[in-house]
């Protein structure tokens, strides 16, 4: 079976409000199989936004786990995070799920993944998936040279990477906090 294409996520911080943005499609070899699946989450009373790029299985299994780790540590996305991160690497079954995270409240953004990864980035900027870089390029240039807020940086951002990578579409799906 070939490899399913899945995704394009990207995640803006700025002046105050953090956004997710995500497309659509999903993509079986050469073929668009969805073009409008949901790949952001609103977590913990909304406080909390995830996105994911990967296996849905796989990254629904790691909302779930997430969703545990933030009742768990009463919302503290940050002690959240680095459990959930450190059961990621070290659990024999979930090492092997092939999925990327983002997540983030209106004081931090991380890149959660697998192989122990959680990166906060310096610019709050960063995007994961198979258009990953080419959003992740449009939002560095639209946030040095607009003044768009974080929710239509993110938007923007994304609507470039579907006009580049053929497994983004712009079917985008936009959440923010204030």
């Amino acid at each position: 079976m070939e490899p399913i294409k899945a995704t394009t996520i990207i995640a803006v911080r700025k002046n105050g409000q953090v956004a997710i943005a995500g497309d659509g499609q999903v993509t079986l070899g050469n073929v668009v199989m969805k073009h409008t699946a949901k790949k952001i989450r609103r977590l913990y009373s909304d406080k909390i936004l995830a996105g994911f790029a990967g296996s849905a299985a796989d990254a629904f299994t790691l909302f779930s786990r997430f969703e545990a780790k933030l009742d768990a540590y009463k919302g503290q996305l940050l002690r959240s995070v680095v459990e959930l991160a450190k059961d990621w690497r070290s659990d024999k079954v979930l090492r092997n799920l092939e999925a990327m995270l983002i997540v983030a409240d209106k004081d931090h953004l991380f890149v959660v993944s697998g192989n122990g990864d959680l990166i906060e980035p310096d610019e709050g900027i960063v995007a994961i998936g198979s258009g990953g870089s080419f959003a992740y390029a449009a939002a560095k240039a639209l946030a040095r040279h607009t003044e768009l807020d974080a929710r239509e940086l993110a938007g923007e951002a994304m609507r470039i990477a579907g006009e580049i990578c053929i497994y983004t579409n712009n079917e985008i799906a936009v959440e923010a906090i204030e």
